[in-house]
């Protein structure tokens, strides 16, 4: 049980997350097929090139009520363990009776997808109020309940802030399958798309209003903007959504062109795609920040102008580490062995325990060791994103095998990311997995082998296949959302905030480079240019953020 104490707090972020993005898709596409797939006064015969849309209807139910289910119980059993509580008063709890109502509003969203006519007017008028259910079981459970004053007006933001998301990202998988059903027909096409535009525009109008009251109540002064983890999640996140409003003003440029350009649609469904994607990372950052206490409740240990200044001034890289047995863990360990040694106790006590729900002892050697593996790690990725430039410019020939570069970061990180644990250290590899902070290294070294075999066989030619070309990019942008879901449990507050500062450009420039080698990959030669240009480019940013990295 306290192996689960210790991963709940990610496990629930990653919930929390993904529960955002399959509730966002099933109002989005619920709000969809009720204003653009049959407006009202349109003919029943519209329908036909927004078939697909009951497909995500019923896939985005069946995701909240399974997302749904398994949060709720997630977070019964550490009610109930924590506070000794029986399952009759876990079950009367504020959570579970809202999540009680998320899954029901679901399921009756659900089922009626599910029938012959999904279309009809009565099926599509009481999957709008499940919908509507849904959205406030959410509401019900957000930051706004626990404030003790302007509860109503936050309640009230936090509403059309998450309806804002859904009108304009949630129905962008019913949107996408229709503008593929309707390749052959433009004007239909172009009138689907000016539908959902203006759904869209009203969900952007929404999201604004409710992060500009957002601002105001939760965050409150610039200094706790750039001072806190939450105003820093909150600028990430205002960052990416920039992004999503450029991607959705070309879109909107690009649909007047549907009756002269025969190439419109395509750009336009790219985009699409991409708007997509980064709407998941944008609401998994929201997860990140409802994990968070509002900045305004942090008076204490806020970050200064100054101490962001003296983090982030240039440095010379640490490219040579401390000693092994200088590190903390190692060196109490050695202590405690010698000790038990002269006492004749059989027993060997373990300096450290993963899933104890201890924090691992840190000393100065920890912290130059932490910043030398930053620095190789920058390093590393500095000469990718130069030798994938290098093979850019058609030059090159030899510098197609710069994935395997990844090979050597996965090894580096591998082997020295966590000096306590095997091989290095003496926590078993299994044992070391109930440290939330280790598993989610682990989770990245994988990811990063998956790009070096995959973009490596694409780019010699071994792999040709639709799915291994987009398995990269896909690979590159979940590892950078990811790494907005990851933390680092120093017991400083400060200390924490300041290493969130380095690592959440370092996630939003993975996302960009992601889904901007998918545009490569996807789109024409002519108009992939900039895009493969553009992904070497974060790789060298990335490159340069980690070289500068500094943890003291």
């Amino acid at each position: 049980m306290t192996t689960l104490f210790d991963i709940f707090g990610y496990v629930s972020v990653v919930l929390h997350g993904l529960g955002l993005v399959a509730q966002t898709v099933l109002i989005g596409s619920v709000s969809y097929l009720l204003f653009v797939a049959v407006p009202p006064g349109a003919a029943q015969g519209e329908c036909d090139l927004c078939a697909g849309s009951r497909r995500v209807i019923a896939a985005a139910a069946l995701a909240t009520v399974t997302i749904a289910v398994a949060s709720t119980a997630l977070n019964g059993v550490v009610l109930a363990a924590s506070l000794g509580m029986v399952w009759w008063e876990v079950a009367s709890a504020a959570f579970a009776i809202t999540g009680a109502i998320k899954v029901l509003g679901a399921v009756v969203v659900g089922v009626l997808a599910c029938k012959k006519q999904p279309h009809a007017s009565p099926n599509r008028i009481a999957m709008g109020v499940g919908a509507f259910f849904v959205l406030c079981a959410a509401v019900a459970s957000s930051h706004a309940v626990a404030q003790l004053s302007g509860r109503g007006q936050l309640l009230l933001a936090t509403g059309a802030h998450q309806l804002g998301a859904a009108l304009w990202l949630g129905g962008l998988p019913c949107l996408r399958l229709a503008l593929d059903r309707s390749r052959s027909a433009p004007r239909a096409a172009q009138i689907i798309a000016m539908r959902y535009s203006a759904m869209a525009m009203t969900g952007v109008a929404s999201i604004i209003a409710g992060a500009a009251l957002f601002a105001v109540r939760y965050i409150g002064s610039l200094d706790a903007a750039y001072g806190t983890a939450y105003g820093a999640m909150a600028i990430t996140k205002s960052v990416l959504f920039g992004m999503l409003l450029l991607l959705g003003a070309a879109n909107f440029h690009t649909l007047r062109q549907f009756a002269d350009d025969a190439g419109a649609i395509g750009r336009v469904q790219r985009f699409v795609e991409v708007e997509m994607g980064i709407g998941f990372a944008v609401l998994m950052a929201a997860a990140s920040i409802t994990s968070l206490p509002p900045a305004v409740d942090l008076v204490e240990d806020r970050v200064t102008i100054s101490d962001v200044g003296s983090r982030m001034a240039p440095q010379w890289p640490r490219l040579s580490g401390p000693d092994h047995a200088s590190l903390a863990l190692p060196a109490l360990q050695a202590r405690l062995d010698a000790e038990a040694k002269a006492a004749h106790d059989a027993a060997r006590p373990q300096a450290f325990v993963p899933g104890g729900g201890i924090l691992p002892p840190r000393n100065a050697s920890d912290i130059a060791w932490s910043e030398y593996n930053h620095h190789w790690a920058g390093l590393l990725v500095l000469v990718m994103g130069i030798v994938a430039l290098a093979r850019r410019s058609g030059r090159a020939p030899w510098a197609k095998h710069w994935p395997l570069l990844f090979l050597l970061l996965a090894v580096f990180l591998f082997l020295r990311a966590d000096p306590e644990v095997w091989p290095m250290g003496e926590i078993g590899f299994v044992e070391s997995l109930k440290d939330p902070e280790v598993a989610q290294h682990r989770l990245f070294e994988a990811l990063i082998v998956g790009f070096a075999l995959f973009e490596w066989g694409v780019s010699t030619g071994h792999l040709t296949s639709r799915a291994s070309v987009r398995l990269f990019p896909l690979l590159m942008a979940l590892g950078g959302t990811l790494l907005l879901t990851h933390s680092h449990s120093l017991g400083n507050v400060k200390e924490e905030t300041l290493i969130e500062l380095t690592h959440l450009p370092i996630a939003v420039l993975g996302v960009t480079a992601g889904w901007a080698r998918w545009l490569e990959i996807e789109g024409p030669m002519e108009e992939g240019r900039w895009a493969g240009w553009l992904w070497p480019a974060c790789f060298i940013l990335i490159g340069l953020l980690l070289l500068d990295y500094r943890e003291a």
